[in-house]
């Protein structure tokens, strides 16, 4: 191509990846160009969020993602980097377009950095500034994945202390800003964080009505169902003992809800003393969206937390030092 006019070789690469990010993309009415057209700049920040990353190359083995398990980590921004660098050396046919790029690479990557933060951002919201800084995520491989699709995730830059019950807005200054949030599997859920949280909120849907009963492993290694009454008038729980739910001969998992109304009957408060509408055993049944937390061992006593080994100043300070160029 000698002679060819490079300037205009980028703008018909830059069209041409417009027209293909245009078929699958929207954008917020106010993201307007920069050092690239808005569109393309999209495009090369799904990148940024690993979009269109074969798993493989995120698991290699799936081993090292078994049956209900949570891996937590850091995102190695240089290898961010040489995936955007890569994808845009396609439109690259010798050393002086592979100049030119370098040339421009740096102040394209500081767009990427300051808009990255807004791809999840609400159209006409206020868009948040800077960036750059750490990235962080996990991968969630459950049965709850799968079960409930539209699992709520909040990842928090401190502990906060409202009840356990507590709702938390999008605009809560001390929740971190979600990158991604997507299944890439019916089982695996990938989350990606602005920032290192301290403590991370993964939730059941809010949506509907849930019902349920609380688990119990037997000696013998099976499991039964328990139910904490509640009572009929002020709907908190009583101090009463868990109540075995019975179930209907010949038919696993149907509740024998005559048996139940009859257990619950010599309780103080539970309403059943005087039989069971469908209202009353609705209450009896209902549960709270159940929250699984990870943060601070040394304050939350819970099985399973968030506590990482490796701190990412230490990443980007010790064998990780190389600068971003």
């Amino acid at each position: 191509m000698i002679g060819y006019d490079k300037v205009k070789l980028f703008e018909q690469l830059a069209a041409t990846l417009v027209e293909e990010v245009r078929a699958f993309h929207d954008l917020p009415h106010d993201d307007d160009d920069g050092v690239i057209p808005a569109e393309l700049r999209a495009w090369l920040l799904q990148l940024r969020l690993l979009q269109a990353v074969p798993f493989s190359y995120l698991v290699p083995d799936s081993a090292l993602l078994p049956e209900e398990s949570i891996r937590w980590f850091y995102l190695d921004r240089r290898w961010t980097d040489a995936l955007v660098q890569g994808a845009l050396s396609v439109g690259t046919a010798n050393s002086d377009d592979r100049t030119q790029l370098a040339a421009q690479y740096a102040a394209l990557r500081d767009e990427l950095d300051a808009e990255e933060r807004n791809q999840r951002r609400r159209p006409g919201s206020t868009r948040l500034t800077g960036g750059g800084g750490a990235v962080s995520g996990f991968l969630l491989r459950s049965r709850a994945v799968s079960g409930w699709p539209a699992l709520h995730v909040r990842a928090f830059d401190i502990d906060p202390d409202e009840a356990d019950d507590a709702e938390f807005p999008e605009d809560d200054p001390r929740r971190l800003t979600l990158l991604r949030l997507e299944r890439v599997a019916p089982a695996v859920l990938l989350c990606l964080f602005d920032g290192i949280p301290k403590v991370v909120h993964l939730e059941e849907p809010r949506q509907g009505v849930q019902f349920g009963f609380e688990e119990k492993s037997t000696s013998s290694g099976q499991v039964k169902a328990q139910l904490k009454p509640r009572d009929a008038d002020t709907f908190e729980y009583l101090d009463h003992d868990l109540v075995d739910v019975p179930f209907r001969a010949g038919a696993s998992g149907v509740v024998d809800i005559k048996r139940l109304e009859c257990a619950l009957q010599p309780i103080a408060g539970s309403g059943a003393a005087d039989g069971m509408d469908s209202a009353e055993y609705a209450l009896q049944l209902v549960r709270f969206p159940f929250r699984q937390v990870w943060g601070d061992t040394e304050r939350l006593n819970l099985g399973s937390v968030f506590r990482p080994t490796v701190r990412y100043s230490v990443m980007v300070s010790g064998v990780f030092s190389q600068e971003r160029s």
